[in-house]
């Protein structure tokens, strides 16, 4: 769907509402990685995408800014250049940096669950605690080719496969208690087994038995993201995601969406970050889903303010290009809200959950077995 850029005149009257006053509201703030960019031109700003020194610099870049995450985008689907796994570009990404989460997109549709918990889990291993997994599903027939399969699923069934995967990641994620592992060289015994369990899901979809063949991962939960744009995908993401994209393109979606998730929620914690395409100062039109914004960083420093106010967490700004646009988020809007908005002038210590304000995740197997 074509996707407007934010109205000059919403722009304006949010910063005249904020030109005397000094917010101190702390934003969230996450950049979405797409090949060079996500406008349909980006390939023109070429600099090595399928290669682990791009995505490695594109990263760092991001945590020079003091960035919270990063994703990488991914899908089934055919492109004209090809798409590196984003899992692995994660992996190869993580011992280049210190701090920022790494959350790689997979789908849940045409994937095992067991297969995703051992991949993220030891992404999360591998980065010190800083992995999380955007699930997404895959609704093409193009994408059911490419795995023999001959009809796609509808909608619902799709989302209620991705619920029940989500479910199984997690329960193989909490198979192994925190202290599973005694590694006691004198008895010989690696592994509490007492402390490791079957998950035993019997679905529509799966029957896993589990465990794991995965320790328990420095956040025990990694963070489990969505992008939910639909009101059956912000369903979805209400009841299984941690963290979730939504794409408003008023003020009014901005406070209504919020307030929605959050019901669908109930107890527990989310999450809700905004998309928004950036091409700071370009104004060439081209469709998105998600709002497209071509002002300053000023102006952007402003309507985060604002939509912090109507519930909204934070950002995840999706480069038009990224060599072009990343520099700008790094070196011109991070300095505005950190002088404004309380964002962070150095990275504390901890994890990606922690980072994000998330609960510890507790064991569900541990509580049973105490």
């Amino acid at each position: 769907m074509p996707g407007p850029p934010f109205l000059q005149a919403e722009i304006n009257a949010v910063i005249a509402r904020f030109a005397d006053v000094e917010p101190t509201v702390t934003t969230l703030l996450g950049l979405a990685l797409d090949g060079y960019g996500w406008h349909p031109e980006q390939g023109k700003h070429t600099g090595g995408a399928l290669t682990g020194k791009y995505w490695a610099e594109q990263v760092q870049h991001a945590e020079r800014g003091l960035l919270d995450f990063v994703t990488f985008e991914d899908s089934f689907a055919r492109t004209s250049g090809g798409r590196l796994d984003a899992i692995l570009t994660a992996a190869r990404v993580a011992p280049t940096t210190t701090h920022i989460g790494l959350i790689p997109t997979t789908p849940a549709t045409h994937n095992e669950p067991f297969h995703i918990s051992k991949s993220i889990a030891t992404l999360d291993i591998v980065s010190g605690g800083r992995a999380g997994w955007q699930v997404t599903i895959a609704d093409t027939g193009d994408e059911a080719d490419a795995f023999g399969r001959t009809k796609v699923l509808p909608l619902q069934d799709l989302l209620e496969e991705a619920t029940d995967s989500v479910e199984v990641v997690r329960r193989l994620w909490d198979s192994w208690e925190d202290d599973a592992e005694i590694r006691d060289v004198a008895t010989g015994r690696f592994i509490d087994r007492d402390k490791l369990h079957y998950v035993d899901f019997e679905g529509r979809f799966f029957s896993v038995k589990g465990p794991s063949i995965t320790p328990r991962s420095p956040q025990g939960q990694s963070v489990v993201a969505a992008l939910a744009r639909s009101r059956p995908g912000q369903a979805f993401a209400a009841k299984n995601a941690d963290l979730i994209f939504v794409t408003p393109h008023d003020g009014a979606s901005a406070a209504e969406i919020p307030a929605r998730l959050h019901n669908t929620a109930g107890h527990r914690t989310i999450k809700v970050l905004a998309d928004l395409v950036v091409s700071f100062g370009r104004h060439d039109e081209f469709h998105s889903d998600a709002a497209i914004f071509t002002g300053q960083a000023a102006e952007l420093a402003e309507l985060i303010a604002q939509w912090h106010e109507w519930g909204i967490d934070g950002v995840r700004l999706r480069p038009a290009v990224n060599a072009l646009d990343i520099p700008v988020v790094v070196d011109e809007l991070v300095p505005l809200l950190q002088a404004h908005q309380g964002f962070r002038a150095e990275y504390e210590s901890g994890t990606l959950r922690e980072r994000l304000g998330l609960p510890t995740a507790t064991n569900r197997y541990a509580r049973k077995s105490a």
